[in-house]
């Protein structure tokens, strides 16, 4: 036979055992009927106290005891499930310490590595502008020659007009031929 069941048909004796008992104590009382009494009756206190008496273990056992248990069963199992909720907020705090950790150290990989490509890319612009550099400083190089070739030429087809320009002029104004 399971605990409750016991217990459930131990309750089911109490009230009975105290119409019994209270059934020889009320005619006891009924005989002090009418007027107020300072001295209480020998015979009703004692029937009382040991009604009382007799009362305590039953219901200690069947009342007090089971109600007790049920809340130090139930102390029991709070302090386990708060125990267990605390573990799992450690766990939890862990598993995001862990996780916090992993992030930064993905974000300092991911900057470090674009540091790195930044610097790459910067690298072959550099390299790529000096190698536009050099070109453009060799075509203008070329352009300068060309134009002081060309500079050169005109200057000496200006030389070899202007004596014939100027020969053609003093013979104009002095009027015959040099």
């Amino acid at each position: 036979m399971s605990e409750s069941r016991r217990a459930s048909r131990a309750y089911a004796l109490v009230p009975k055992l105290s119409v019994a008992l209270l059934s020889f104590a009320l005619p006891l009382s009924a005989s002090a009927a009418g007027g107020l009494e300072l001295v209480p009756d020998t015979t009703m206190l004692l029937a009382l106290i040991v009604l009382f008496v007799v009362l305590v273990f039953p219901v200690n056992e069947l009342l007090f005891k089971p109600i007790f248990k049920v809340l130090d069963e139930r102390e029991q199992r709070i302090a386990g499930t708060r125990s267990r909720a605390e573990q799992l907020e450690r766990d939890a705090q862990e598993a995001l310490n862990r996780y916090e950790s992993s992030v930064q150290s993905v974000r300092e990989e991911a900057e470090q590595e674009r540091r790195s490509l930044l610097e790459a890319a910067r690298n072959e612009a550099l390299a790529a502008t000096g190698e536009v550099r050099g070109e453009v400083e060799r075509e203008i190089d070329n352009a300068r020659e060309q134009i002081r070739g060309s500079l050169d030429r005109a200057r000496a087809t200006l030389r070899g007009q202007s004596q014939d320009l100027a020969r053609e002029a003093a013979s104009r104004v002095l009027g015959r031929a040099l």
